[in-house]
């Protein structure tokens, strides 16, 4: 490195067994930063991050997607739906798949209706969406963890309003999910999705390799100020004690920027994927997060770490193999983590390396004592049902049972399978766990995220990972977006082209490709571009919801 510097309840798996440092040439910076904006990884938002972004699909498999919905929309009787579903590039065991497998089978058993999945690729989900959605044959139901695309449709009046449905079938997701949860699925007064939640509302935490801080002498950061200098201590002195320059600082995701949430957090700005959904209130007005002159200054903090040779300088080529493999292979002493990266990256760098030590740290405090870390979308995803559909009260039936009375089993895997109980403490086999990890397409279709189950799961997988641990430090120092309500109209027409234009002025300034006044020019374009209508709407809505607070008792 060179530096300038399966026995399911027993009557079910008889269906299963019937139905995949080396600095960069400014030249090509241009190039793989508009390849990136361009890319649909970001808005598969909060369902992307256990999945590795793959090649995009070839056109044989959008025929067979349509041709998939259209077989079975011609072949619908009441007992029978089609559901098309985001899978997350989750494996299954040899001779199992989407349409044949237990926890499906568990489903159909106990709903008594029958169910086709269809499964678009990963990389071109959100394509295959708007592809069935313009052609004529609809499924019954479609998940999307896209808002705008969300809000699109329903003001093309191409989806079907749910409330009356949902009072009539479905009284067990209307208690099972916050009312929060109902506000973000609410248009023009009518509820068009049924909501699916966030496992933790809020996702980075920074790690840092503890045996490196002690071989330097140094003691875990606190500061925006204590982080610089142990990043650059990790980058310039040798902290591995090989006598090589081979080690960063840090490194980030290029895509939307992820893997940086707690930098801006330590200027107070909430930024993460699906930024569209991230506002703040300044003098009344709420503003977007993006555009705030807060933004500016964390922008200009990871621009002094790219210049100063401290953040990874092949960041800009980093897909989660790459950024994962960094951190394995011990080139990397600090990383914003995923409150489940200690199971994953971290794990494999301390088996690997014996001696390696990781320790969770503080977040960063800035100037004004302010940190945090950005708020997830409290919806992980939206189940809808297109206008066309038939079936719409068995689609509600099935939610119902997914959220209800089959959570359990569709969250944790099968007793006796996947977990056990040892002396009353639930004890999950990790080999099974891994094996079943398909089972969570399902439940991720709407998962009201009962906080027993997940400590439950949790620490059923060894406490020694602190996962749950992870989680209640996240949620306690998330910075909320004050925007709380639905994706408006104007978000479904501008907000992919924005985010683009975002991540590529973002990645320019850091990189230093962008000089002078380019982050006031991005605020600019970003208004003249939709982002006046969206600011328009959304402070209509903190209108609204300041009078409907007054009427409150």
């Amino acid at each position: 490195m060179q530096r300038q510097r399966t026995s399911v309840k027993s009557g079910a798996i008889h269906r299963a067994a019937t139905k995949s440092r080396k600095l960069l040439l400014i030249p090509l910076c241009f190039f793989v930063i508009s390849a990136l904006s361009s890319c649909e990884g970001s808005i598969s938002g909060n369902l992307e991050q256990q999945a590795e972004l793959q090649g995009s699909s070839s056109q044989g498999e959008s025929s067979d997607t349509l041709s998939t919905v259209a077989r079975t929309a011609a072949s619908s009787v009441n007992s029978a739906v089609s559901f098309v579903v985001f899978n997350a590039n989750r494996t299954f065991p040899e001779g199992l798949n989407d349409n044949s497998n237990p926890y499906l089978a568990y489903i159909e058993q106990h709903t008594g209706i029958d169910i086709t999945i269809i499964a678009p690729p990963y990389s071109s989900y959100q394509e295959k969406l708007n592809l069935i959605m313009a052609s004529d044959a609809h499924p019954d139901l479609i998940n999307t963890s896209d808002p705008a695309w969300v809000s699109r449709f329903v003001e093309e009046g191409a989806l079907m309003p749910l409330g009356g449905l949902l009072e009539q079938y479905g009284s067990e997701l209307l208690e099972a999910f916050p009312p929060e949860a109902w506000d973000g699925v609410t248009f023009n007064g009518d509820i068009y999705a049924v909501p699916s939640l966030t496992e933790v509302s809020g996702n980075e935490v920074m790690y840092a390799r503890k045996d490196w801080l002690d071989a330097l002498g140094l003691d875990p950061p606190v500061t925006l100020e204590d982080y610089y200098e142990v990043m650059r201590a990790f980058t310039y002195d040798d902290p591995d004690g090989n006598g090589r320059d081979d080690t960063w600082g840090i490194t980030i995701m290029p895509a939307g920027l992820s893997r940086t949430a707690p930098f801006f957090g330590a200027f107070g700005v909430p930024r993460s994927v699906n930024g569209i959904m991230q506002w703040k209130e300044v003098d009344g007005e709420l503003v977007y997060s993006g555009i705030l002159p807060e933004t500016e200054e964390a922008l200009s903090f990871l621009a002094m770490l790219y210049g100063d040779g401290i953040l990874d300088r092949e960041f800009i080529l980093n897909k989660n193999s790459t950024f994962v493999n960094k951190i394995v292979n011990g080139r990397v002493g600090m990383f914003s983590a995923n409150w489940f990266d200690t199971r994953g990256p971290i794990l494999d760098n301390m088996l690997k390396d014996p001696d390696a030590q990781w320790i969770r740290l503080p977040y960063p405090v800035g100037k004004d004592g302010l940190s945090g870390t950005a708020e997830r979308d409290l919806l992980q995803s939206y189940s809808v049902i297109p206008a066309g559909s038939g079936n719409a009260k068995e689609v509600i039936q099935v939610l119902a049972f997914i959220a209800g009375k089959g959570y359990r089993d569709l969250k944790l895997g099968f007793q006796g399978e996947v977990w056990h109980l040892d002396n009353g403490v639930m004890v999950t086999d990790e080999g099974k766990h891994n094996e079943h990890i398909y089972r969570g397409t399902l439940h991720a279709i709407a998962d009201p995220n009962d906080p027993a189950v997940r400590k439950e799961r949790l620490d059923s997988l060894g406490k020694q990972y602190e996962m749950n641990d992870n989680v209640e430090y996240v949620l306690a120092h998330v910075l909320r977006s004050d925007f709380r309500g639905p994706p408006t109209p104007s978000m479904g027409r501008y907000g992919t082209k924005l985010q683009k234009l975002e991540d590529e002025a973002f990645t320019q300034i850091i990189m230093g490709i962008s000089q002078g006044n380019a982050f006031d020019e991005f605020v600019k374009q970003w208004i003249r571009e939709g982002g006046w209508e969206i600011s328009n709407e959304v402070n209509a809505w903190f209108r609204d919801s300041k009078a409907w607070e007054g009427l409150g008792p």
